[in-house]
């Protein structure tokens, strides 16, 4: 008996052990299972805190990028159409939105409600520049502390933005090599190499330098020669390094005229530029490093070399010297970020350091169009990061001399409105290399060369990556503003 209740204590004991060890796993297990639910809770309470803040932030963002599309529509609507003259008076007298003041505005969804607003801040573009810089700031009403900014760079493209553009039937010969975007109204045959894409505004067209079937609009006869259209268009990565694009839209030369009669409005402004009239047969220009330009008046020169053979006194114009020295020569100060316009024919050479300039030969007065001519010497910059800018505007044609130099180099963006950028034809004579470190835009077809090896036999022509944000002084542009920067502060 003594022994059965021990043993009835022993296992009454026992039991109050495992009840008691329960309780302790369960304790633990409820302490595991809070610390989880607790931690999921947070979790969960975190997820959702951040998905109503990126939601939030999203439509802050969509708040702000909505102000940059508000302001190209703005810019369409107000300048579109509009001469470089009315754009200027646009962003000088009209009191454009953003630019003194900000600009705020709503911004309302599908259903008409109000979900936010942005501010706009402008900087609108200086003198010598295209660009516009629009800062938009966006934020929601539902939690205005939340705000995203985003800055665009609005441009207007420029006619120096093309190592070539051309309004005519164009042919680029082996030994050219392009470093810039080539572009014509008409057919292109190119046989050099194009760093840059080549493109047309023809899908296809009969090349006039040989005969059969129509072409494509860019194609090219190094072997293997292009297929005819409608055969599919082959890669030719050999010539066309960036590619060829067809048919895209034209650009317009006609539109040049209102441009150059603004220039010349411009010129005539103290400190904007210098005019000079129709005296004599032209003038010769030296641009030089210290900013200044000699200058001389033309007496006389070959009609068909375009070499000068006399020049008139500056003091007694009935009177001549053989060379521009002495006492046919003025020096003037190179305008400051301004223009040169010249109502005749200019001859044109020299260096410049830290100088921008468009120097123009137009005669506006019912008179002979005026050319310009190039290759007494080379025409240089000293420094290659936009210090150094000129743009050579030429009423018809923007001719290289007969006499010009067997290594000619012109550091410009050059634009013949009505004819032709080029050298004539000259029966035996050959020259070295030509190189343009600029642009070149023509209304007819351009060439240093020809088919019999006369002229340049090797073409260099790199594109002036500075002119696409800084072309010349008062250079024509186009009048469509365009997005071609983005970023988020």
């Amino acid at each position: 008996m003594i022994f059965f209740s021990t043993n009835k204590k022993y296992f009454c004991q026992k039991m109050d052990n495992k009840k008691g060890s329960a309780l302790a796993y369960a304790l633990v297990i409820m302490a595991i299972v809070a610390i989880i639910l607790t931690s999921l809770l947070q979790y969960i309470s975190s997820q959702l805190r951040f998905s109503y803040s990126r939601g939030e932030r999203e439509q802050a963002f969509q708040v702000a990028e909505s102000g940059i599309y508000f302001y190209r529509w703005y810019l369409a609507h107000e300048v579109s159409g509009k001469t470089a003259q009315q754009i200027k008076t646009f962003w000088q007298d009209s009191d454009p939105y953003g630019v003194n003041t900000p600009y705020e505005a709503e911004f309302f969804d599908l259903e008409g409600g109000a979900i936010g607003k942005y501010q706009l801040q402008v900087q609108p573009p200086d003198l010598d520049s295209t660009i516009v810089m629009v800062k938009s700031t966006g934020w929601t009403y539902k939690d205005p502390n939340m705000k995203r900014t985003v800055q665009a760079r609005f441009r207007r493209p420029s006619w120096s933005e093309f190592a070539v553009a051309a309004n005519d039937v164009m042919r680029f010969g082996i030994g050219t090599e392009v470093y810039g975007k080539i572009h014509s109204n008409d057919g292109i045959r190119f046989d050099g190499i194009a760093h840059n894409i080549v493109s047309s505004s023809k899908d296809n067209y009969d090349d006039p330098d040989h005969s059969g079937g129509n072409e494509f609009g860019v194609h090219t006869h190094i072997a293997p020669t292009d297929p005819l259209p409608p055969t599919a268009v082959p890669q030719r990565t050999d010539v066309f390094k960036a590619g060829r694009q067809f048919p895209l839209p034209v650009i317009d030369f006609n539109g040049i005229l209102s441009d150059l009669n603004n220039i010349k409005v411009e010129s005539k402004i103290s400190g904007h530029g210098l005019y000079f009239d129709e005296t004599g047969g032209g003038r010769r220009i030296i641009l030089k490093t210290d900013g200044t330009f000699d200058m001389c008046t033309v007496h006389a020169y070959n009609f068909s070399s375009y070499n000068i053979t006399k020049y008139k006194k500056v003091s007694n114009l009935n009177k001549t010297c053989s060379t521009c020295s002495g006492d046919c020569l003025e020096t003037h100060t190179i305008p400051n970020n301004g223009v040169i316009f010249v109502e005749d024919n200019v001859w044109i050479e020299g260096t410049i350091n830290n100088s921008r300039v468009t120097i123009v030969a137009a005669n506006l007065n019912n008179g002979t169009p005026a050319n310009i001519y190039i290759g007494n010497n080379s025409l240089l910059y000293t420094n290659f990061n936009g210090k150094d800018i000129i743009g050579l505007i030429a009423q018809q044609d923007l001719s290289v001399i007969f006499d010009s130099q067997n290594n000619l180099t012109i550091d410009a963006a050059l634009l013949a409105q009505s004819g032709r950028v080029g050298r004539d034809y000259y029966s035996g004579n050959y020259k070295n290399s030509i190189t343009v470190n600029g642009s070149i835009a023509t209304n007819l077809r351009y060439g240093f060369a020809y088919t019999d090896g006369t002229g340049y036999d090797t073409r260099i022509l790199n594109f002036d990556n500075n002119l696409l944000y800084f072309p010349p002084p008062y250079f024509p542009t186009g009048t469509e503003y365009s997005i071609d920067l983005w970023d988020e502060l």
